[in-house]
């Protein structure tokens, strides 16, 4: 096996009732309880008009511009899959379009993440298919490799392994460890019924803002 051209397929993907729960919690609220270091940040944005993205990921790593490697992804992938793609953060060409997105829709996968280009935003936007993308170029790509399939990759600060959790909405997306799924849902369902509580005590009695001050003191700030 050619270091650079390697594709693997024995990994262990999270159980879908596991997705699904995560997948139906707001990124903001996953990410308060990942302690905001699981995102990828604000330069990977939605490129689609409206939906959320849940799914076990599928990863590639591929040299900036080339789309072999995802081609090989998209027809070894199960339905409920998100393909995630560590290409360098390059914007000069874009790695998938209308063609290979509709192709992976129907093969059940449900959704794309990656830290590079997209083109035929048009058709992008007026799809149902969550796609997550650092920008959009008309310049198509190159189909040689090298790139890698089902290994540890990292898209702007996210760490991204095989099987993992990939939660996406208007905010952004993220990536929650397969590992840690179960505890990460409890503390945010958890956070859930706290917000859940704050926001009917503004609309009640209101909201008790003590905290401000009494913080804001605890740090040497002078209260006239």
């Amino acid at each position: 096996m050619t270091f650079g051209f390697r594709i693997f397929n024995n990994h262990k993907r999270a159980s879908a009732d596991l997705v699904e729960a995560v997948g139906a919690l707001p990124t903001a609220i996953l990410s308060d309880n990942l302690s905001r270091i699981n995102a990828a940040g604000p330069a990977i944005r939605p490129m689609h008009g409206d939906g959320m993205l849940r799914g076990t990921a599928l990863t590639v790593k591929t040299r900036p511009g080339d789309n072999l490697m995802i081609h090989k992804a998209v027809d070894m992938a199960e339905p409920g899959d998100v393909i995630v793609i560590e290409a360098g953060g390059d914007l000069t060409n874009s790695l998938i379009g209308e063609l290979i997105i509709t192709h992976a829709v129907s093969r059940g996968i449900r959704g794309f993440v990656l830290d590079g280009a997209v083109r035929d935003l048009d058709a992008i936007r007026a799809g149902a298919t969550p796609i997550f993308a650092a920008g959009v170029s008309h310049r198509g790509p190159y189909k040689d490799g090298p790139g890698e399939v089902n290994v540890p990759i990292a898209l702007h600060g996210m760490i991204v392994s095989p099987g993992d959790i990939v939660v996406g909405d208007l905010d952004g997306v993220l990536c929650v460890p397969a590992g840690d799924a179960e505890a990460v849902l409890a503390l945010a369902l958890a956070q859930v019924e706290r917000e859940k509580k704050t926001l009917e005590a503004i609309a009640g009695e209101g909201w008790d803002r003590r905290w401000v001050d009494e913080t804001l003191r605890a740090r040497g700030c002078r209260l006239d």
